[in-house]
C-alpha cells in the first residue's frame, strides 16, 4: 500500500467547527473523519456516474420500458403507498 499523501484545503469556519465536533464525538482525528467523508463522496459519485453511463448506453440502444410496464409498476407502487 502506498504511503498516504497530504492534501491541503480551505474550509468554511462553520464546517470546520462541525468537523471538529464530529471528530471529538467519534474519538477520531479530524484527518480521519475528513478522509472518510472524501472516500464516501468519491465512492458514491463514482457509482452514480457509472450507472448514468450505463443508463445512457441502454437508452442509446433503445432499451426502454414499455408504457404498459411503466403503468404496471406505477399501479404496484401506488397501491402499496395507500
Amino acid at each position: 500500500m502506498a504511503a498516504p499523501s497530504i492534501l491541503t484545503l480551505r474550509l468554511d469556519p462553520k464546517l470546520r467547527k462541525q468537523l471538529d465536533r464530529l471528530s471529538a464525538a467519534t474519538n477520531r482525528s479530524r484527518s480521519f473523519v475528513a478522509a472518510e467523508a472524501i472516500r464516501e463522496y468519491v465512492a458514491l459519485n463514482t457509482w452514480q456516474i457509472a450507472e448514468t453511463v450505463k443508463a445512457v448506453a441502454e437508452a442509446d440502444r433503445g432499451e426502454f420500458a414499455s408504457e404498459k410496464q411503466v403503468q404496471r409498476t406505477l399501479r404496484k407502487w401506488t397501491r402499496r403507498a395507500r
